[in-house]
């Protein structure tokens, strides 16, 4: 069983804790009306405890209706999402968790959502978001 790290929201009303399947080997966003938007880096999770606020967390689903995507009905921020593809399995934003960055990955997979599998597409890795951080000399 993986170490269990702490998570939360923007502003700790939602805390929770996250057994991640593979670490961040797995991070990854997605291209599907939803993600693009919300432009998440996401972790996928295996187990997830809420410690405290469960009931300032808000569901929100959407097309099919499979997958159901947790917010901080606070502050607004998406915490983690029980995946359509695999419902055993959470995707987790790993700027929520303790110490961690979107920023710390590069590339970033994009997987391809607007052409689900489910929906009869071949899906897969639509390609890849990099971060290049801006170096000046004054930085060095």
């Amino acid at each position: 069983m993986p170490d269990k790290l702490s998570a939360q929201c923007h502003c700790g009303a939602v805390t929770f804790k996250v057994a991640l399947t593979d670490g961040f080997n797995g991070v990854l966003r997605c291209n599907c009306s939803f993600c693009r938007m919300r432009g998440a880096v996401v972790a996928t999770a295996g187990e997830i405890e809420i410690t405290q606020g469960k009931d300032k967390l808000t569901e929100y689903r959407f097309n099919s209706g499979e997958a159901a995507h947790f917010f901080c009905s606070v502050c607004g921020i998406y915490t983690f999402h029980q995946r359509r593809s695999n419902p055993e399995f959470y995707g987790v934003n790993v700027a929520c968790i303790e110490g961690v960055s979107p920023f710390d990955f590069s590339p970033i997979p994009v997987s391809d959502g607007i052409n689900h599998p489910k929906d009869g597409g071949k899906g897969g890795v639509a390609g890849y978001v990099i971060y290049e951080p801006n170096i000046s000399e004054s930085d060095s």
